[in-house]
């Protein structure tokens, strides 16, 4: 198999979605540089950078992870062995193993995370909520449908989409169909600012934003964080497939998952 460099594989990156894109508190780009040079023949896809994802890249031989969430997010004063946070990252730098986050960057960019989204919502016209200065990108997407549906119609579209057997729903006492929805992956309030529609989609809301869009005649319907991005990696596999073409071998992690599970 074909190596290439990893400058050439975080230059095909950035071009994908553009670390420009990305919100200003986020971490984004290439947070664990190997100290050896490396090359890359094999990536590892992940929402979350966790312990046991970790050790499945290790095991596999990986030579960078892509990992949606950035695994490095604040400042730290010391590293652990006796935190699983720390001694994840100490393993890595340990194995050589090159890690690269996309995150908001790949929310914002179109035909990101948030247009995936967006496809199982049902067939309408897509916007950006929160469009980036100069660009038809941006955080957020609102989709005027083209047939109001009923909220029933609706979470059975999503739950297919994501795969889910169960959502969290909150009913407005204005139980009409609906029209428009606005979503974000992930945690979506600071998208919906100004924003109003029949429905708010994204994967968690505080009880009080929740309580306030029912008020305000919105119903609002949460998958849990995770729920809203992981579906997407198989499409980011492809994507980058495409790039490398047959030179670089992609797998999506089989050990990450959403924290949260229903009984």
């Amino acid at each position: 198999m074909i190596t290439m460099k990893l400058q050439n594989i975080i230059q095909a990156l950035e071009e994908i979605a553009p670390l420009c894109m990305a919100e200003e508190w986020d971490n984004v780009g290439l947070l664990i540089n190997p100290l050896r040079p490396r090359t890359v023949k094999k990536i590892l896809l992940t929402i979350d950078l966790t312990e046991a994802v970790a050790d499945e890249a290790i095991a596999a031989k990986t030579d960078l992870i892509i990992a949606y969430h950035p695994i490095l997010f604040r400042p730290a004063s010391r590293l652990d062995a006796e935190n699983a946070y720390d001694r994840t990252v100490m393993k890595l730098i340990q194995k050589n193993i090159a890690v690269y986050s996309p995150h908001t960057a790949l929310d914002a960019v179109i035909g990101g995370v948030n247009d995936w989204l967006a496809d199982g919502v049902g067939e309408g016209e897509v916007s950006v909520l929160q469009p980036l200065e100069n660009s038809d990108a941006g955080q957020g997407r609102l989709v005027d449908l083209k047939r109001p549906v009923k909220l029933k119609t609706l979470t059975q579209r999503i739950k297919h989409h994501l795969g889910l057997a169960t959502l969290r729903i909150a009913v407005t006492a204005q139980n009409t169909p609906i029209k428009t929805v606005a979503l974000c992956a992930g945690a979506g309030t600071d998208a919906f600012e100004g924003i109003q529609a029949d429905c708010y989609l994204t994967g968690e809301m505080s009880h009080h934003n929740v309580l306030a869009a029912t008020l305000n005649g919105s119903h609002v319907i949460l998958c849990e964080h995770t729920n809203t991005e992981r579906g997407y990696l198989p499409i980011f596999g492809k994507i980058l497939r495409k790039a490398f073409g047959n030179s670089i071998d992609i797998c999506v992690s089989e050990m990450d998952s959403d924290p949260i599970k229903f009984n």
